[in-house]
């Protein structure tokens, strides 16, 4: 166990970039939240993926707050966390290094599924070249394997044997 803090937590009622190709991003914007139900197999409740498919890879996504931070300085970019699209942002994980394993957050129980590949839309939504600069360090996807609260602020992690 160490000390990871979540830095922010953002849900969107609707995809703005999701079956948009070739349009423009559709008006819903990322809600940053003071907590979130995380519910077991299904997702984060009021968010664009809650209920999306059965054993959906990305019913919840995490970012680290130190990429953002360096696509901010590399393009001379405002930082702004609404442009990723990700749910929950974190100081101090490898997310990478949690592909494949069960771990916990503030008690709730997560599975690493895979990288949160970036796509075209990051060279729109954070400037030309983003989708390159961030191949193999866009995020978390996972699934969520119990229920519970997830809130911003300093906390413990774990990963769990299985």
């Amino acid at each position: 166990m160490s000390d990871v803090e979540i830095l922010a937590i953002l849900t969107s009622p609707g995809h703005r970039y999701v079956g948009r190709y070739g349009k423009e991003p559709a008006p819903y914007e990322a809600i940053e939240q003071e907590e979130v139900e995380c519910v077991a197999g299904r997702g984060i409740r009021g968010d664009r993926y809650f209920d999306h498919r059965e054993n959906f890879k990305g019913q919840i996504t995490f970012f680290d707050i130190r990429v953002l931070e360096e696509l901010s300085e590399r393009f001379g970019w405002q930082q702004d966390l609404h442009s990723v699209r990700r749910n929950v942002f974190v100081r101090g994980l490898d997310l990478n290094a949690l592909i494949g394993k069960a771990f916990r957050l503030q008690g709730v129980r997560f599975r690493g599924v895979e990288e949160c590949k970036p796509c075209f839309w990051m060279d729109e939504a954070v400037a030309p070249g983003a989708e390159a600069a961030m191949k193999g360090r866009g995020g978390l996807r996972a699934r969520i394997e119990t229920d519970g609260i997830l809130r911003p602020g300093p906390t413990l992690w774990s990963v769990e044997k299985t």
